[in-house]
């Protein structure tokens, strides 16, 4: 039988990603007997690529509706690390391997959604303050998100259009010893990017590599996923955990 239990703020040891005190939503926490699971719900936007992968595990009618003793832990861990968003995290109670953070930090545009990144990311505030850092995320880049500089899902409701296709010019070069992609929230502004990053295509195709970059996130910007300072003509608010 497998243990529920809910979390607010930093996550526990072993949750998988470290967040700031200023991450307050809830984790959900499901125990089973070789693998314990966290779920945030939201930075869940159902994707649904656990349930598409172990259906048994991943019941989305059924409560607790992550049952983790129903598939094998190698399976589930797997299945967990297709999450785009990091809202579902593992820690092995069996001796099993922790998750490795992929070999290079890229930058996906979903095609009409979030901005979708995995490696070493770190996400702070202007002041430098840690966000959080994971190896999994999705950014908002419609401007409409509750929970920015998070994806929540509002793209679909706002009708975002954009085909997520990424031309070059707009990364500048630059050496980055260290392997963290670090990305700094401009209250009413881009995101900032400093670090070795790869941006693709949504077909997966390297498109620009550099060290620096501005990725919009007010849905603006005629030169997405890049930020051409459109939030200044439409005034953007971000009326979110940006501000601390």
């Amino acid at each position: 039988m497998s243990l529920r239990s809910r979390i607010r703020g930093p996550a526990p040891r072993g949750a998988g990603a470290d967040r700031g005190a200023g991450m307050s939503d809830e984790l959900h926490v499901f125990e089973g007997h070789g693998i314990r699971v966290s779920w945030s719900r939201a930075r869940c936007i159902h994707s649904a690529e656990c349930v598409r992968g172990l259906p048994l595990v991943f019941q989305p009618g059924s409560r607790p509706w992550i049952k983790p003793d129903a598939g094998a832990a190698a399976k589930i861990a797997a299945v967990i690390e297709r999450c785009p968003t990091g809202a579902l995290h593992y820690e092995r109670l069996d001796g099993g391997s922790a998750e490795a953070p992929p070999s290079a930090n890229t930058v996906t545009p979903e095609p009409d959604g979030p901005l979708l990144l995995r490696g070493q990311i770190e996400i702070v505030d202007e002041q430098g303050n840690l966000v959080l850092r994971d190896t999994r995320v999705a950014l908002c880049r419609c401007g409409g998100s509750a929970n920015k500089p998070f994806c929540d899902g509002s793209h679909r409701m706002r009708g975002f259009s954009d085909d997520g296709e990424v031309f070059e010019g707009a990364v500048k070069p630059g050496e980055h010893p260290e392997p963290v992609l670090r990305l700094t929230i401009r209250p009413g502004g881009p995101l900032k990017a400093r670090g070795a990053l790869v941006v693709r295509s949504p077909d997966g195709l390297v498109r620009v590599t550099g060290g620096d970059a501005a990725f919009c996130r007010c849905g603006a910007s005629r030169n997405k996923p890049f930020c051409d300072r459109s939030h200044e003509r439409i005034a953007f608010e971000a009326e979110t955990r940006d501000s601390g």
